[in-house]
């Protein structure tokens, strides 16, 4: 089992991206000390950590604005690995530009579909064509290595850490269309996080019978042992057609009483329960 003093000594983190990504930012809130080891793909940053590469993997799995991220959590149905912690990260997006390009001379803006989504009425607002981009720190560096020949129309949005690492001007900050832009990252690792103080939250996947009133019943646990669900979300079975598994977050910990006796409860009642991980709660943000 994982003790939580491991969780803040050096060691390399797989995160899915290139430096400047959120990920990256949420792996080194998580370990101040750590490498970030970015991986083109969700699947690779896990895997990595599967085989051992990396100590832990750090992705999304949701934003306060777009929804749940449903790569993680159809990556987390079949796996090995644990959820050992949770991370929040304030999501501010900037315009950059290679150095010298004003405002006015900006005509196109590169980055991931998400970004530009969240960023559309300041792009209508200026006249920019939207285009989309595999990721917000990877735009900035394809614009920093690419965008020589037609630099002063092209700008990107990402993060002002995308901008020191790529050596990009912010042309304008926080240019998001609502200031209650987070997401939220699982760390995983290959162990079990121990129970240390403060708050908890304890992560599963289960599927019911197809049967009238089963998944209220199985829900019905939580209640009945004084535990507060605060994540409830379906996605389809890839394995049988027309049957989801649900994916649910509670406060506390599988060591607490009630959690044990709440998750004794849902395997006598549902078809299939998977649990996932406890693990510290994220400080809880406020909305600015």
């Amino acid at each position: 089992m994982l003790a939580l003093s491991a969780m803040t000594s050096p060691h390399r983190i797989a995160f899915q991206g290139v430096t400047g990504a959120f990920s990256e930012q949420a792996a080194l809130q998580f370990a101040p000390d750590a490498t970030p080891v970015g991986f083109a793909t969700f699947q690779e940053a896990f895997d990595a950590t599967v085989r051992g590469e990396t100590a832990f993997a750090v992705l999304p799995v949701e934003n306060s604005l777009a929804g749940s991220i449903n790569q993680t959590y159809d990556l987390l149905t079949d796996s090995v690995l644990h959820v050992v912690g949770e991370q929040i990260v304030r999501v501010r997006h900037n315009l950059l530009a290679l150095p010298g390009p004003r405002l006015e001379d900006v005509r196109r803006v590169y980055s991931h579909p998400q970004a530009l989504a969240q960023c559309q009425e300041y792009l209508i607002r200026h006249h920019f064509e939207a285009v989309t981009d595999f990721d917000t720190a990877g735009a900035a560096k394809l614009l920093a290595e690419n965008g020589h020949e037609d630099g002063k129309e092209r700008a990107a949005i990402a993060s002002k850490r995308a901008a020191e690492a790529y050596g990009l001007d912010v042309l304008a900050e926080h240019i998001e269309d609502r200031p209650f832009n987070y997401t939220r990252f699982f760390v995983l690792g290959a162990d079990e996080a121990a129970k240390g103080s403060g708050l908890h939250k304890t992560s599963l996947v289960l599927a019911t019978k197809h049967r009238p009133g089963d998944l209220v019943a199985c829900l019905e646990e939580f209640p009945k042992h004084g535990i507060n669900m605060t994540k409830l979300e379906s996605r389809p079975r890839r394995d049988k057609p027309w049957s989801y598994l649900f994916y649910i977050d509670i406060e506390g910990h599988l060591d607490d009483a009630n959690v044990a006796d709440a998750m004794t409860g849902l395997m006598r009642k549902a078809a299939f329960v998977k649990y996932l991980g406890s693990y510290p709660a994220a400080e809880i943000v406020e909305v600015e």
